[in-house]
């Protein structure tokens, strides 16, 4: 049978050589030809044609070759490869170079073989954050923020093509006492860039006069007519207040390592006209005092989509937004990341969108990702101490001080360098900020408690971060390196003897599941609970399986255990991508 293959297999490559051979003859032959200058034109004409023939019998035979192989020797991965290409070009003939999954399945329950080419063809369209221009970010905008960043990893890690919206308060009758103040303050303003510094204090001074100035809210009103009017001069004092903003939020997103697009109410603002005329077009608009409103079926409280006035909503912007996800970016799942308090108004605009037919649930996944508050230790919201709302910046900042004075009651100061030192800190103090908020149920509230969460003991990051750290250096303590690990692992067999070698193993083999399951529900706490266990799983390990032997008296290694190194590579892998999921950002060294 082996001298059948080898013989045919040998056939097979004598006949890919000639069609080859061939090949450069005939395209040699059209040059030439393309000359003009040949006397026997018509003679090479001919050899052409028997050439081209012989050419397609080659090809012909070679095909009849393969598949007499195939019978002796099936690749099962190419024929589901052919199967799976064949069905993504019937469903998506516009597509160019889909992408194509074939891998063996992770879970045996899924079957044998999986393809996670719909997931690299669909689009994760995910709202978060989403501050208000010419507002500080707050410990509000915290969940959010981190939330929405974190599944977006998620769904990418998963092989999603994502897009995240940051859905700014950038539009709006606000921006007409804004600008009001702006002329009053800085009247130069269209020549020279206007110094505003504290841009929370310069809102505060005009909103103060716009509740007392009654001249000045007329003009305020007056300014608001002129923005939307597209009025050169107003656009740019707009676009200055909105500089500034962006400037600080980048601050923030710097800090917490977010990626984020972006797309704020004022971008949907020419769209609004056509949202209302389609819904009255369908029969859906009522006019109620002036208004026009939307009643949606089970939900009572209508959606106004007209003021009485001729001005638009916030109804009008979010169906806008809803539409243009759905049908300019092709969005197949929807995300937004938005606090429970928004819960009525989401599911109503989903429902609206729904009934007028941009979308089928069956089909598009349109989701509310609510969250909870956060509460201060004393189990009410967080507020400073004299009642105002804890600004985001101040809450990082704290974090980042609370961690170096965690650093150095340890001595870390005394063993790493400044570099090393600087490096720890922000993984600390960003890392447990940000776990603190995603090991807990996104739907409830939750007590922001530094202490709690700068604690290395428990299911906390800083415990994680400590315990990772570990991990990696059980290797570069044995004196192997990264392309040892590499070849045992293509070489060495795992020998699970011992029950924790087997605890740990089927532990670390739960991960995709985890993340499936969070694919489904959107629970990122799960992932933190699992890797909280995997690492006191490890512990475990660790603590009963020696990875490296040592001689007692003199310290120096005997053995190393490769397998058993192995076990915590993989351990470490996996804490690693878990840590890239929740945004935190491991060191060598602590």
């Amino acid at each position: 049978m082996e001298a059948r293959v080898a013989e045919s297999a040998a056939r097979l490559a004598r006949q890919e050589n000639e069609i080859k051979l061939l090949t450069a003859e005939i395209e040699r032959l059209k040059n030439f030809g393309g000359l003009g200058v040949s006397p026997s034109l018509e003679g090479l004409r001919d050899e052409n044609a028997k050439l081209k023939y012989r050419l397609n019998f080659l090809k012909k035979s070679l095909q009849e070759e393969r598949s007499k192989s195939v019978k002796s020797m099936i690749n099962i991965n190419s024929c589901l490869q052919e199967i799976f290409g064949a069905a993504i070009q019937a469903a998506y003939p516009d597509l160019e170079n889909p992408p194509l999954v074939v891998t063996p399945s992770q879970q045996p329950k899924f079957g044998d073989y999986q393809c996670n080419s719909a997931m690299g063809i669909s689009q994760v369209v995910v709202d978060f954050s989403s501050p208000n221009i010419a507002k500080e970010m707050h410990v509000g905008h915290l969940r959010s923020t981190i939330i929405g960043e974190s599944m977006c990893r998620l769904f990418e890690f998963a092989g999603y093509d994502v897009l995240r919206l940051n859905h700014l308060g950038d539009w709006g009758t606000q921006f007409g006492m804004l600008i009001a103040h702006l002329q009053d303050k800085f009247p130069d303003y269209l020549t020279v860039s206007p110094p505003i510094g504290d841009l929370q204090a310069f809102y505060k001074e005009s909103k103060r006069r716009f509740d007392t100035e009654e001249e000045f809210k007329k003009r305020a009103y007056q300014c608001v007519v002129l923005l939307q009017s597209k009025n050169p001069d107003f656009i740019k004092a707009w676009n200055l207040i909105c500089d500034v903003s962006r400037k600080e939020f980048q601050k923030i997103y710097n800090c917490l390592d977010i990626t984020i697009t972006e797309r704020g109410e004022s971008f949907y603002h020419e769209m609004m006209k056509d949202i209302v005329k389609e819904f009255e077009d369908k029969g859906f608009v009522q006019v109620d005092d002036g208004r026009k409103v939307v009643f949606v079926p089970g939900f009572p409280v209508p959606l106004t989509i007209m003021k009485s006035d001729g001005g638009y909503t916030y109804d009008t912007s979010d169906l806008a937004a809803l539409k243009h996800r759905l049908c300019e970016e092709k969005g197949d799942i929807l995300i937004y990341v938005v606090d429970s308090g928004q819960s009525v108004h989401l599911q109503t605009v989903f429902a609206a969108g729904q009934m007028i037919g941009w979308y089928d649930p069956k089909v598009t996944r349109v989701a509310h990702a609510a969250f909870g508050v956060v509460l201060g230790e004393d189990k009410k919201k967080f507020k400073t101490r004299s009642g105002d709302t804890v600004r985001l910046v101040d809450l990082l900042e704290e974090g980042l001080k609370r961690a170096m004075d965690k650093l150095k009651d340890k001595e870390r100061d005394k063993v790493l360098t400044p570099e090393e030192l600087k490096a720890a800190q922000t993984s600390v103090a960003f890392g447990c900020i940000k776990y603190a908020d995603l090991s807990h149920n996104r739907l409830n509230d939750y007590v922001f408690s530094f202490d709690k969460m700068l604690d290395d003991r428990g299911n906390t990051a800083a415990y994680l971060l400590y315990a990772f750290t570990r991990i990696r250096a059980i290797a570069r303590l044995a004196n192997i390196d990264e392309q040892m690990l590499r070849k045992a692992a293509r070489e060495e067999v795992l020998v699970l003897d011992h029950e924790k070698e087997w605890k740990l193993g089927k532990c670390i083999l739960r991960f995709p599941e985890i993340l499936q399951k969070i694919l489904e529900d959107l629970l990122l706490h799960t992932l933190c609970d699992y890797l909280y266990e995997l690492a006191t799983t490890f512990t475990e390990f660790y603590d009963s399986c020696y990875c490296v032997e040592k001689d007692r008296q003199t310290g120096q290694i005997v053995k190393v255990n490769m397998w058993r190194l192995l076990l915590c590579e993989a351990t470490a892998t996996v804490m690693a991508k878990g840590f890239d999921i929740l945004g935190i950002k491991p060191v060598q060294r602590m």
